[in-house]
């Protein structure tokens, strides 16, 4: 059911959502010294979430009903570029996610950080994140989305340079934003070409014309491109390599980016894009196909990792893999069509919604709980931990729930999806398209390995942290339990692990159900795409896959220092990492080299590089194009006194060029500037002429003045080659402004401009179409240059408040 409607509640708090964090964001630098002399700075920044998500679950019954609300904001109708707003089930899960669990990050932030960070800063930049998040998921102008996701990239990064006086968090602040900065430009060439396909930014009309776009040359490339854009962002193989090296970002901002909300957004793209993509074999393949590589590749690696931040990192890409991997197996459904026997590949998606909301949960309390053994032990390496389970019962109870819930074990939400995919997996070998017979065995084989290390490392995270013996002399502070408001949202994140294993079915009907209505429009009712979860389903193949995975997981584990030799065989030398710092090492050397060719500081180069430029392109595109077009016949008769003016010019400009004065020279440029005045009056432009005049005076004069003070230089002695080819390189400079001119004039190809200003009047209200050109069609570009100063006016305003007051300075310093 579509509520459109032109005004109202529902599509006011959609506005609202997306704009309340970023007019927050703005108030903080203005009200944070008031505010930290009242109560940390945190609390006040707490209610945004809160409210958000507030409102958010006041409309959860009727996006349950089917309901979707809408409605475009008009921003640049003539380019289709209109601020809409879409509040579907696919998009109530992410914003749910980013506002519940960005108000539990935000209330553990305020017990980890100390007050001694800039948390004007953290807060600013965590409410731009938020703001972005939410633009991307309820967007539907492929534009506007866009527009949000490089916003999410430049917020993300300076949340993982929070700790900029870090080397690394520093390099992985600039790899994060590379690599999904590169993907998103990709992604807007894909979105362009489905404008170019579809004749719409409307994601929704472009799902509604699918049939019609199906057969475009640029429906492939654009698949191509927008899964770029979701696959840099969701740390897909091989772009999984920034979100490790992110973690050097404070832990709250690995609890929230990196489990719930911005690895979350390709996700998301994948998800909103699947029932225009979704049947194709090249979504389908690339999709399951990366998503399970990636599975594999990130738990293989998760096992190896030393730092406790690094294994969540790893695991991390791995369980992001899962859920894309099983996208793609729903894509299936866009195959066959609503159809019974189709149903149970839907399934496949209703399980990566599910997985999904479960990842948050246990991953956000594991980030969170890593956070604090880190903060209270003061080390996050497992080879100095151990012992801590007596000692931080509450943390070690924290680390089971969201370790087994990774794992994959009952009682906890993990075990149900990880079953769901395991079913998914098994019942893609029997699908008879794609060519999957072929490769099928190879999806189970696949996800049952990765379920092995995936088991293996959430045993290492719990195992070798809380049990054996404690190491005093390899840590930095006596162990103790956290202070009760740092376990509050980890605690809370916990609950929800438990109580969706057991009660499943709410969640799948309030919140999954109307998501799998958005994944699947075509098909007639939701309801029958949504399975019932059960916690047991008997002796099926899942199962044994789960006591299989348990079984040969407990021995790897407990043999794990006797195989972990067999990581020696991927030297360091061969893996990503390594290719992606030799390619940045390359671009930069080869950037250096180049720069230094040109940059020569001799200006005379310079000027040489822009007319050769200039004449290659210009001249060569109208000789190419066959523009260079010219009819005298229509032209007026030249004047007696123009002709006098003309030679005027041609005298003054070549005499320039050779007075020895700089007083002479200044001049004979004057002389120019006052003769194109009078081709202005004779023309009957008078207001020009004047502007001309005054212009031509004020800098004149100037330069005269200026030129009175400045010392004498040796004239420069330039070789006769060099003479030559400037004076070459001026007549054909010359040359091409003059054809450019008389071709423009005689072009007749395409109609005028002119002719659109005739109607200035009717256009704008002005009756002298110069003045009106110059004060309204003009007017963006003066607001530009209005906008330019007043970013360098708040620059310099920054500038001097930058340094403390002095009773901020003594406050600081007791």
């Amino acid at each position: 059911m579509l509520v459109q409607l032109v005004g109202g509640l529902p599509l006011v708090t959609v506005l609202i959502m997306i704009l309340f964090p970023f007019v927050c964001a703005a108030l903080i630098p203005l009200l944070y010294r008031r505010l930290r002399r009242v109560a940390h700075l945190g609390w006040f920044v707490l209610s945004v979430p809160i409210i958000l998500f507030l409102l958010l679950a006041r409309y959860i019954p009727q996006i349950a009903e089917g309901k979707v609300f809408i409605h475009t904001y008009e921003w640049i109708p003539s380019f289709d570029i209109n601020f809409t707003t879409y509040l579907d089930g696919l998009s109530m899960i992410f914003a749910l996610l980013i506002t519940g669990v960005g108000s539990l990050v935000i209330l553990y932030s305020i017990f980890y950080l100390s007050t001694k960070e800039s948390l004007h800063h953290f807060y600013c930049y965590l409410l731009l994140f938020m703001g972005a998040m939410l633009g991307v998921v309820f967007s539907d102008n492929l534009m506007v989305l866009y527009t949000f996701w490089e916003l999410t990239s430049v917020s993300s990064f300076l949340l993982i340079a929070f700790w900029h006086h870090r080397k690394a968090s520093r390099a992985g602040a600039r790899k994060a934003m590379t690599i999904t900065v590169f993907g998103g430009l990709a992604m807007l060439a894909g979105f362009l070409m489905l404008y170019v396909s579809a004749g719409t930014f409307s994601i929704r009309e472009i799902v509604a014309n699918v049939e019609v776009i199906r057969d475009h040359t640029l429906f492939i490339p654009a698949l191509l491109l927008i899964l770029m854009g979701a696959f840099t962002k969701s740390a897909q193989f091989p772009f999984h390599i920034w979100l490790p090296d992110a973690m050097e970002a404070p832990t709250p901002v690995s609890a929230y980016l990196h489990s719930a909300t911005m690895v979350k957004a390709g996700i998301y793209i994948v998800a909103r894009f699947s029932p225009v993509f979704g049947g194709e074999a090249i979504w389908f393949w690339l999709v399951s196909g990366v998503g399970l590589v990636t599975l594999f590749w990130g738990s293989f690696n998760a096992v190896r990792q030393t730092d406790l931040k690094a294994l969540l990192a790893y695991s991390t890409v791995s369980q992001l893999g899962l859920i894309m991997s099983l996208f793609g197996l729903g894509s299936v459904g866009h195959y066959f069509g609503y159809a019974e026997s189709s149903i149970l590949y839907t399934q496949a998606s209703f399980a990566a919604l599910f997985h999904l909301i479960n990842h948050s949960t246990f991953k956000g309390a594991l980030f969170m709980m890593v956070g604090i053994v880190d903060h209270e032990v003061g080390t996050r390496d497992v080879r100095r931990l151990g012992g801590l389970m007596a000692l931080m019962p509450v943390t070690f109870t924290i680390a089971v729930i969201g370790g087994f819930s990774m794992a994959g074990l009952p009682p906890f939400n993990g075990f149900l999806s990880k079953e769901m995919f395991f079913t998914a997996v098994l019942a893609i070998r029997d699908v008879e398209a794609f060519s999957i017979a072929d490769m099928g065995l190879l999806f189970p084989i696949l996800a049952w390995v990765a379920s092995i290390f995936t088991f293996v490392y959430s045993m290492i995270l719990i195992g070798r942290t809380f049990f054996g013996k404690l190491k005093p002399d390899k840590i930095d502070k006596k162990p103790h339990e956290a202070p009760v408001g740092m376990l509050i949202s980890p605690i809370v994140l916990c609950l929800f692990v438990v109580g969706i294993f057991f009660f499943p079915n709410v969640l799948g009907h309030y919140i999954l159900e109307p998501a799998m209505a958005s994944i699947y429009p075509t098909f007639p009712s939701a309801s029958e795409l949504t399975p019932h979860i059960h916690a047991w389903h008997g002796f099926n193949a899942e199962l044994l896959m789960t006591f299989g995975v348990v079984i040969v997981g407990v021995i790897l584990f407990k043999t794990f220092d006797k195989w972990k030799p067999l990581y020696r065989v991927f030297s360091q030398k061969y893996a990503f990492n390594t290719y992606y710092n030799r390619m940045i090492e390359f671009g930069e050397n080869s950037s250096i080299t180049l720069t230094k060719r040109y940059m020569t500081g001799n200006l005379t180069h310079y000027f040489v590089y822009i007319y050769v430029f200039f004449v290659a392109l210009i001249a060569g595109y109208f000789i190419w194009s066959e523009a260079f077009a010219f009819n005298f016949a229509q032209d007026s008769a030249v004047e007696s006194y123009e002709l006098i003016l003309v030679f005027v010019m041609m005298f003054a400009a070549v005499w320039m060029l050779f007075a020895k004065g700089r007083v002479t020279a200044m001049l004979l440029n004057g002389v120019l500037g006052y003769s194109i005045a009078f081709f202005f009056v004779i023309f009957r432009a008078p207001d020009l002429a004047l502007t001309q005049l005054v212009v031509e005076s004020v800098t004149t004069a100037l330069f005269l003045l200026s030129f009175k003070y400045l010392p004498d230089v040796m004239p420069e002695i330039a070789r006769k080659r060099v003479k030559w080819s400037n004076a070459v390189l001026s007549i054909f400079v010359g040359a091409t402004v003059t054809l450019v001119g008389l071709a423009v004039v005689h072009y007749d190809k395409f109609k005028p401009v002119s002719l659109y200003f005739n109607d200035a009047y009717e256009l704008a209200g002005g009756s002298n179409i110069v003045n009106t050109i110059l004060g309204d069609f003009r007017a963006f570009d003066t607001m530009l240059e209005v906008v330019v100063l007043l970013i360098a006016g708040l620059g310099v305003y920054t500038l001097t408040k930058l340094k403390p007051r002095k009773e901020e300075a003594d406050h600081e310093n007791q």
